[in-house]
């Protein structure tokens, strides 16, 4: 399908839906039927347009919210409510697979001021 194509569209909602809603997204089959799609198709199409499935985009959002809260000064456990990690562990972990560093050591490096 090519960019224009209703798959794509429909990615593209369901990227945008998620960015809006990131501390408390749909589930896919929610999203599905919120975009007049089925979880297969919208599954699929969002894997073709951002290379990796909504899950995965939604867990390197969340991480890069986290990222820019610490950066401002937010404490790690903040940032992880904020952005809709279930706790800081749960943060700790995604964000030190993503980011290289936990981020309590990111904000050390990173504080502002």
């Amino acid at each position: 399908p090519g960019p224009d194509s209703p798959a794509q569209a429909a990615a593209e909602r369901a990227r945008a839906v998620l960015e809006e809603r990131l501390a408390d997204p749909p589930s896919l089959e929610q999203l599905a039927v919120e975009l007049g799609t089925s979880p297969f198709a919208l599954l699929r199409a969002f894997r073709e347009r951002y290379g990796m499935p909504p899950h995965t985009w939604l867990t390197d959002a969340r991480v890069r919210r986290a990222r820019s809260l610490l950066d401002a000064g937010a404490a790690p456990a903040e940032a992880a409510v904020t952005v809709g990690f279930t706790d800081q562990p749960h943060l700790n972990r995604h964000f030190t697979r993503i980011v290289g560093v936990p981020p309590g050591a990111y904000r050390r490096g990173h504080s502002p001021g």
